[in-house]
């Protein structure tokens, strides 16, 4: 029996009447964590690089896509990641995140509040996203390499409905931290790639071989 069929729609949970879900006391609400680190490698000076990284207002919406990306400022970024399901139930999360400018040669992006307009969305799951990215220019064998080190922490709160408490907590809490790792592997590896191969592209230089992920 798969425990990842999609049969039902998490949106049904939204008529729960709004609660906190961090820090709360509803036995439904389960906490799930991963964390991540990988790096790209751009065939260029760390300055070009940053350059290109400040001026996210092109790249990030090009290479996002096929997620669906809604700017909501100068620095931030409604997300929609997709639709991913565990226990029968599925959901189609939204998280906006901001891209913070540079500090110290560390750049970093974290989660900010959704619109009223996702209010519905809110309580059914809450995101934590903490990510910081820092360049480190080396020589290589063609001339500069800059690698773009990456590292994420995640958090991910859900009010699961009421039957899954008839399963055992340790099951619901494994799968669902399988299924949070499948989802930002997945996401992640991606938007690596893309980012990898448009900063290239923009600037006329040979991409490097994609990479295998060390997640």
């Amino acid at each position: 029996m798969s425990l990842l069929s999609p049969t039902q729609s998490w949106n049904a949970a939204a008529a729960v009447a709004p609660a906190p879900l961090r820090n709360g006391e509803d036995p439904r609400v389960r906490r799930y964590t991963s964390q991540f680190a990988d790096l790209m490698e751009m065939r260029a000076q760390a300055g070009v690089v940053a350059d290109y990284l400040d001026h996210h207002d092109g790249w990030f919406r090009r290479c996002a896509a096929p997620m669906k990306v809604l700017p909501l400022g100068h620095n931030s970024y409604a997300l929609t990641l997709g639709r991913f399901g565990n226990f029968g139930f599925e959901v189609e999360p939204t998280i906006a995140l901001e891209l913070l400018p540079q500090s110290e040669g560390i750049y970093r992006i974290g989660t900010v509040p959704l619109a009223e307009d996702h209010g519905s969305l809110q309580q059914v799951y809450d995101v934590d996203f903490n990510a910081s990215l820092r360049l480190d220019q080396l020589t290589g064998e063609l001339g500069p390499v800059t690698q773009v080190l990456w590292d994420l922490d995640l958090s991910v709160w859900i009010r699961l409905p009421a039957l899954i408490g008839l399963l055992p907590e340790g099951l619901v809490q494994s799968s669902g931290d399988h299924l949070l790792r499948q989802i930002v592997r997945q996401v992640s590896r991606k938007l690596t790639w893309k980012v990898q191969e448009d900063f290239h592209a923009t600037h006329a230089l040979p991409c490097p071989p994609r990479r295998r992920a060390p997640f």
